[in-house]
């Protein structure tokens, strides 16, 4: 869904991105810094409480997702393809902060079933992930599916925004439906990847 902007992105971010280049700042530097601080804003905030200041900061931190993409376009395919690795590897950490900081506030402030929603969606945020690292490694292809990361990314940090505006169940609202939507890509990706290796 949110994937058909990414070309407007681009054009924002690749200016920074060359700039940063040539200040010498390396794309790993990006990756890492992004992650760290996306993970430990919404492992402190969320908890607490502090929704939709939480949300905002997730947001600005994970600019550094793209933009850390398209400074690796300019170096050695080698070094691109360890990028690509680290960035998808670095993805599940952030995928486990956002959710897990949505987790805690939910068992806290709700109640429990309400958190295990919250796991079952980032279980199924790993697994959505997952299901396609494992189709390419057997020669197949799993890029279909219902909620995107950046489809995750969006729907957790508007959640957590209305959240904190006040406006009643959105952080349920949210959960429900990156539990439901994600449980709905991997099947998807199955089946994908089932029809591919039995043609």
């Amino acid at each position: 869904m949110l994937e058909r902007f990414r070309t407007a992105q681009g054009r924002v971010l690749r200016p920074v991105a060359t700039g940063l280049l040539r200040l010498g700042v390396p794309p790993d530097a990006v990756t890492w810094f992004g992650t760290l601080s996306v993970t430990t804003v919404a492992l402190v905030c969320f908890p607490n409480g502090w929704l939709w200041q939480g949300a905002l900061l997730v947001a600005l931190f994970s600019v550094s997702d793209m933009l850390d993409g398209h400074m690796a376009r300019a170096l050695p395919d080698r070094d691109r393809r360890w990028g690509s690795f680290l960035d998808s590897t670095l993805d599940r950490v952030a995928d486990a902060g956002i959710l897990g900081g949505l987790a805690w506030f939910l068992v806290v402030r709700t109640g429990a079933w309400w958190g295990a929603l919250a796991v079952a969606a980032l279980v199924a945020a790993q697994l959505t992930s997952y299901v396609k690292a494992r189709a390419e490694a057997v020669g197949a292809s799993a890029d279909v599916g219902l909620v995107t990361r950046a489809d995750r990314v969006a729907i957790a940090v508007l959640g957590a925004l209305l959240g904190g505006l006040g406006v009643p169940w959105a952080v349920e609202g949210a959960v429900l439906l990156l539990a439901l939507g994600g449980g709905v890509t991997v099947a998807q990706r199955l089946a994908a990847v089932r029809a591919h290796l039995q043609a």
